[in-house]
Parts: C-alpha cells; structure tokens; sequence
C-alpha cells in the first residue's frame, strides 16, 4: 500500500471533521475534507486561516498538495488572474481532485482562453435579459402550481416538492428535455458532483462514469436530431449550431463535460439557495418578520441568501508560472483553492458577515457567482427564480416552519442541501 492510501485509511475523517478549530495545529488544517460540509462544521477552521494564515499549504491526505485562498480579496486576484492560474483541463481543471486523464471532462468553465470565450458566448444567449423576461412568466406559473399543491399542517421535504422541483422543470425547459423525465437531470447534476465514497452509490469514478456514459449516449442521439433541424433556442440546438461546438459529439470527455456544466450550473446554484433562504430565514427570525413587513425586500435578500449558502463551495487553479499571493511563493505547476464559502465570510470585506441580514446596504459583493472570465453565466436566471419563487411565497404562506436540521450532501465542490424537513402553517 503507498503512502497517500495508508494515510487515507488511518484517518477518520469524519471524526477530524468535528475537531475544535481553535486546537488543531493550523498546519493541519485541510479544509478539503467533504465531511466539513455535510456535517456543517467548516466555519471555525476557515475563520482560523483567514486569520492566521489566509494562503494557507497543506498536504492533503485527500487531494495531495495545494494551497487555500481564503480571503476575498485574494480569491478575487486568482479568479482575475487566468494568465496565471489556470483552470484547463489540461493542467487538472477546477476541482482539487487531480483525476485521471481518461475521466477528465472538459468544458469552457475548464478551458482557457481563446477556446473558453468563443464556447460560452455559443450559449450564453439563452440567459440574456429579453430571454428572461421571456422565461420569466413561465416561472412564476410554475412556481404557483408547486406552490399550491404543497399540504398544509403536515411535514413534507422542501428539498424535493420545490427546490429540486421548480429548478429541475426550468432546466427541461433549457434543454428541451422531455417534461416527464426531468428527474433524470437531477440524477445526473447529483453524480456529478457528489464526492466519491462515505457510503455514496458513487465510490469511484469507473461508478460514476457508468452513469454519466448513459448522459452521454443520450444527448448523442438528441444532437443528431437537434442538428438536423432548423435552429432552436435550447442548449443543445444552440450547440449544436454552434461555430466552435457543431462537432462535440466527436470530443466525448468534452461534449460531456459541457453537459455537466449546464446541468450542473442550471441546477444546483439556484436548488441549494431555495433550500438555504427557508432554513436562513428560520434561524434568524426577525429577518423573516422584516420580509414579510416589507416584501419589496426581496430584491436585496436574494444576494444575501446566495451569499450566505455559497453553492459552490470551492473552484480549483493552476499555476502557470511562479507568482507570489498575500507573501506566499506559488510554484508553476501548484494546485490554488479558491474557497468561496470562506471569502463570503470574510469580516474584512462584508460587515457581520456570519449573520443573514436581508436589506444589506452592498447585497451584491458576494463571490458564489465568481469573478472574471468565469463568472457565472446563469447569475441572473438563479436569481429571478429566487425572486419570483419568494413573491409568491408570502402571497399565500405564512412563516414555513423547518422543523428539523438540513441534512447536507458530502461534497466539497457543492454545498448542497439533500433534504430539509418543512411545514406550513393551516
């Protein structure tokens, strides 16, 4: 058995996942460990390297070596910075885990420039305002329909009847994907991002590229169809017809990749923010009663809701070259962690920033959607559907009560709500 497999089998992740913060030798903190996010215990651990050591090198048992970024200010110099950290597939893409060549999946979240800038502005139409404002009615009738199905007075699973609900029926429409197998993308967002093992159904990625081959051979076949017609305004005709795009189905890892992509980010960004503004608003109930005295306060609670759950929990760089962040010398070839969910944070950036205030005076200065040439390209979809969602919630609801604890997904990449325990008022 090699070192890094030893090593793996002799800690308890989880246990180290519940350790005080404030005792662990700051040199072994790995922030890394799924385990801080689905057992929700990663606040004090980022709050001691933004302190102490804000670019911080471990040695991960997990990922190998790599380097924290911790603070807002340098997360946003390596997201600016692509000429110098990159995030090509090539050189290991956006996630800490260095995968094998064979499972890596390329898309234009995971390629520089030029080959980045001319696949994104393929798609990146379909989310241009006259087309949300065009979507936007679509929305709010389906959100009134889920809306008004949901039971009274007994407890149901927000998760399932309207995040994953309202979310998953914008991304069939995205996709043109038939209506009634639109669970489907959720299994497939849900592969994608999970991390491998802790009991998952993926436990490694041979598992997860069987379920993610079956995307593939079926979006082979709609391409074929979708190229074949006329142009249409959905993300794979788009594609399809596209002059940087037209023959992915002939790049396998990269046509997948770009699915995943779009899945993932038509999906989970906007599913985990639905599920954190209930939970948010119930842990800090006095916020709860503002909005419902002044429902115009929706505008400025939307951002602070995508702040405060930070979807993507970290994106991964490599250094191009040599370079030097907040006094620390970053070899070429090094792995850079971005860590988003510790940046929105930050104290010295966003005033009280652990507590959940709706009416912020800068609700936008957040970094869940990024910065520079990566920066979500669906920023302002997820929050119209958080938007017209919450405006219809307190047309007819009183204060939802969750009554127990979110559990949360094992992953480091998402920071994700898998199921959370509602009920609404009769």
């Amino acid at each position: 058995m090699n070192a890094p497999a030893a090593l793996r089998n002799a800690i308890n992740f989880k246990a180290e996942a519940h350790r005080d913060p404030w005792s662990v030798p700051v040199h072994e903190i790995d922030v890394s460990n799924p385990y801080l996010y689905s057992e929700d215990t990663w606040h004090g651990f980022f709050t001691r390297l933004r302190s102490e050591d804000p670019v911080h090198f471990v040695d991960s048992a997990l990922y190998g070596p790599y380097w924290s970024v911790t603070r807002y200010r340098d997360i946003m110099t390596v997201d600016t910075s692509q000429q110098i950290y990159s995030s090509d597939a090539a050189f290991g893409g956006i996630t800490l885990k260095d995968v094998p060549l064979q499972f890596r999946k390329e898309s234009f979240i995971a390629m520089d420039p030029p080959r980045h800038d001319e696949q994104r502005k393929i798609v990146s139409p379909i989310v241009a305002p006259p087309n949300l404002a065009k979507m936007s009615t679509t929305i709010r009738e389906r959100a009134i329909r889920i809306l008004e199905e949901l039971p009274r007075g007994e407890v149901f699973d927000w998760v399932d009847r309207v995040s994953i609900e309202l979310t998953t029926q914008m991304l069939s429409t995205l996709f043109d994907f038939p209506f009634e197998e639109r669970r489907t993308l959720t299994r497939w967002s849900n592969v994608a991002t999970v991390n491998t093992g802790a009991g998952t159904e993926i436990d490694s990625e041979e598992k997860r590229d069987v379920v993610l081959q079956e995307m593939l051979s079926y979006f082979a076949e709609v391409w074929k169809i979708r190229q074949k017609q006329p142009p249409k305004f959905d993300l794979i005709s788009m594609l399809a017809h596209g002059e940087a795009t037209h023959d992915l189905p002939s790049r396998p890892h990269e046509f997948m990749g770009n699915l995943l992509l779009l899945i993932v980010g038509g999906n989970d960004t906007t599913r985990n923010s639905i599920s954190g503004g209930l939970w948010f608003l119930n842990q800090f109930p006095e916020e709860y009663a503002k909005l419902r005295a002044n429902p115009a306060l929706i505008a400025k609670m939307v951002p602070e809701i995508i702040r405060y759950q930070s979807p993507v929990v970290h994106m991964r760089r490599t250094a191009l070259c040599d370079a030097e962040l907040n006094g620390k010398r970053i070899r070429k070839g090094e792995k850079v962690a971005m860590w988003y969910i510790s940046g929105n944070r930050d104290p010295e950036e966003i005033e009280e920033p652990d507590r959940f205030i709706i009416d912020r005076a800068r609700p936008r200065q957040h970094l869940s959607f990024g910065f520079g040439i990566h920066r979500c390209v669906g920023n302002r979809l997820a929050e119209m559907q958080l938007t017209i969602l919450w405006e219809e919630i307190l047309k007819r609801f009183s204060p939802i009560e969750v009554v127990e604890r979110p559990k949360r997904a094992y992953s480091n990449l998402i920071h994700g709500i898998t199921e959370m325990k509602v009920r609404i008022p009769t």
